[in-house]
């Protein structure tokens, strides 16, 4: 007698990976990521991720992955559309933030009225490093603050419109604080504000870019940046500007940081042209 299929075939057969449906992403669809069991809707893809947001409005990236994701409790291969576009050698690029570069991103869009303000160098620094190509595109210019002790007269300087949005990040934006009140002194529905926990926007770079598991801790009383660069035995004239530069992509960063980040992108972009 002779058989169609030798056994160690079917004995490799049963070892595969089980298939998995493939579903197209779309915005506000609801899944969860099967790894971590968080659990949000689309907010955005791009070519390396998806970004889930949750009930209370935390945001988080996921990498594509076959079955990593769960949709109504069934595991499935989310993919990106078809006409979404392909990163391909010479033709497209990706930006640090993670979209797809559109073919003429390489020049910048005349700058827009709308703006979105940070409260110091290093946190324009840092948006311009990952997000800089994104904004460039959108014509969206981000100036540093330096400071947002007087937030409320600073933005009724501006006159925001609703061609004419306002974005504002807040460090150490939490229950309670200081940054907190200011912030909630203003209320106009052309302004955002949005904020993340961090004491300084260096903490919102994840520390295992240095190789470290977690950032030091600096005792209460001591210049917050001075104690970390002598906890780290490293100098703090130089100390930024190479933490700076290790950050490649958005995953770099905490996901507290990026999701404020991207939220003031799509609030003073999601805006009428401006008027000539």
């Amino acid at each position: 007698m002779t058989y169609e299929r030798d056994i160690l075939d079917e004995f490799a057969d049963r070892k595969k990976a089980p298939a998995y449906r493939e579903v197209v992403a779309q915005m506000g669809m609801l899944v969860e990521d099967r790894s971590s069991g968080f659990c949000g809707d689309v907010v955005k893809i791009t070519f390396e991720a998806l970004t889930l947001r949750d009930r209370k409005n935390e945001f988080r990236h996921f990498r594509w992955k076959e079955g990593g994701f769960l949709i109504d409790g069934k595991p499935v291969t989310l993919i990106r559309a078809a006409s979404s576009p392909v990163v391909r050698a010479g033709a497209t690029r990706t930006t640090n933030s993670g979209s797809v570069a559109s073919p003429g991103s390489a020049r910048a869009r005349v700058a827009r009225a709308a703006r979105i303000w940070v409260e110091g160098k290093h946190d324009a620094e840092l948006v311009e490093h990952v997000w800089g190509d994104d904004l460039r595109e959108l014509g969206i210019v981000v100036e540093p603050l330096h400071g947002i002790d007087d937030l409320a007269g600073a933005v009724r300087e501006f006159r925001p419109a609703a061609n004419r949005r306002l974005g504002v990040l807040v460090d150490h934006l939490v229950a309670g604080s200081k940054e907190s009140r200011i912030a909630a002194e203003v209320r106009d529905p052309n302004v955002l504000i949005t904020g993340h926990p961090f004491v300084d926007v260096w903490v919102g770079v994840r520390p295992q870019v240095l190789g470290l598991t977690e950032w030091p801790d600096v005792p209460r009383g001591q210049p917050w940046k001075q104690g970390l660069c002598e906890a780290l035995g490293t100098d703090l004239a130089t100390f930024w500007p190479r933490l700076r530069n290790r950050v490649s992509t958005y995953a770099e960063l905490r996901p507290e940081l990026v999701g404020a980040v991207e939220r003031l992108i799509d609030f003073v972009s999601e805006m009428p042209e401006d008027d000539d």
